[in-house]
């Protein structure tokens, strides 16, 4: 019985490693929030272009080690990229318009990771705020293109395979939204289990070690910079094509801070944590601030202290390790 249940648990830890896993769970859940929560639909396309986010955060922060506040500048970058190619040039295909915000998010990354990269510690963290102010302050100034403080709208998506058209139910965007999410999801598994992906967590351990053996960490990490820029950008392309309109809130420094308070809540370094991290978050700040909106915010902060103080590995990270405990004990 005991080599039953090893097996068993191996089988799931093993499609877990690979992904497939993951990728059933968010398949189902997505189908049961279409049909269980049909109302609410625009809020969980919201969570699927959050979840992009911090799943970019995690590419940097969990997996090399970089230390960001400033993640809201790739992901505003592709939205912007997203509906000017909409509002100014007349590109309405969503999926040319989400690949137009891949490749936006990818520059900012890259443009981004050259500057962050040149520091450690502290003062990357503060270039990294410096960068998404500058962004958002860029954004601001070029209202001919981005419409300022007003923000960008004349955002007209078609429909995807000139079929699926987009409703004002939201229902088209949602189901694009988890299409993206689980393709994303996908080849990030695959990426993070590449020797690659290895490359990267040898220099958020020991980046002196990684340069001995003959690896740049500079390089390593502006290429995740990179693929975490098309990653937010992606999920940038999404909010614009979903909401049709783009503001400065999507380059905001209060957009970097909670999406890297999504990724601490659900476990940084998995990528897992990571969207369970930002769907717990913005489900319960969307329940708590309907229920009570005065005092939501000390709700929320409450959540956050005791989740730090008794789970530190986060959601998924301190539930794995309960469950590893539990099994260890019971096979002894």
């Amino acid at each position: 019985m005991r080599t039953q249940d090893g097996s068993s648990r191996g089988l799931v830890q093993a499609l877990a490693d690979r992904g497939i896993f993951g990728i059933l769970i968010i398949i189902l859940v997505g189908i049961a929030g279409y049909y269980l929560l049909p109302n609410n639909l625009a809020l969980l396309t919201r969570i699927t272009a959050t979840a992009l986010l911090v799943l970019s955060i995690d590419l940097v922060t969990g997996y090399c080690g970089v230390a960001t506040l400033g993640h809201a500048a790739l992901f505003g970058a592709g939205a912007y990229g997203a509906g000017i190619a909409s509002a100014h040039f007349g590109i309405n295909e969503p999926i040319s318009m989400t690949l137009i915000g891949a490749a936006a998010g990818a520059l900012a990354g890259l443009i981004s990771g050259f500057v962050i990269l040149r520091a450690h510690g502290l003062a990357q963290l503060v270039l990294s705020i410096a960068v998404v102010h500058l962004a958002h302050e860029a954004a601001n100034k070029a209202s001919g293109w981005t419409g300022g403080s007003d923000g960008l709208s004349g955002i007209a998506p078609g429909a995807i395979f000139g079929v699926f058209e987009f409703d004002l139910w939201g229902r088209t965007a949602y189901v694009y939204g988890i299409v993206l999410l689980v393709l994303v999801f996908a080849l990030l598994k695959i990426l993070v289990r590449s020797p690659f992906g290895m490359l990267a967590r040898g220099v958020r351990e020991d980046s002196l070690r990684i340069a001995a053996m003959g690896a740049s960490a500079h390089s390593v990490q502006m290429r995740m910079y990179v693929i975490s820029g098309i990653v937010a950008g992606i999920g940038g392309a999404l909010s614009a094509i979903s909401t049709q309109v783009v503001g400065l809130d999507s380059l905001s420094f209060t957009l970097s801070a909670q999406s890297l308070v999504m990724l601490v809540l659900g476990g940084v370094g998995s990528l897992y944590g990571a969207i369970i991290g930002t769907v717990v978050f913005m489900f319960f700040e969307d329940t708590v601030s309907a229920a009570n909106p005065f005092h939501w915010l000390t709700i929320v902060g409450a959540l956050l202290i005791l989740v730090v103080l008794f789970a530190p590995k986060g959601l998924y990270g301190s539930a794995i390790a309960l469950s590893s405990r539990l099994t260890r004990r019971k096979s002894a």
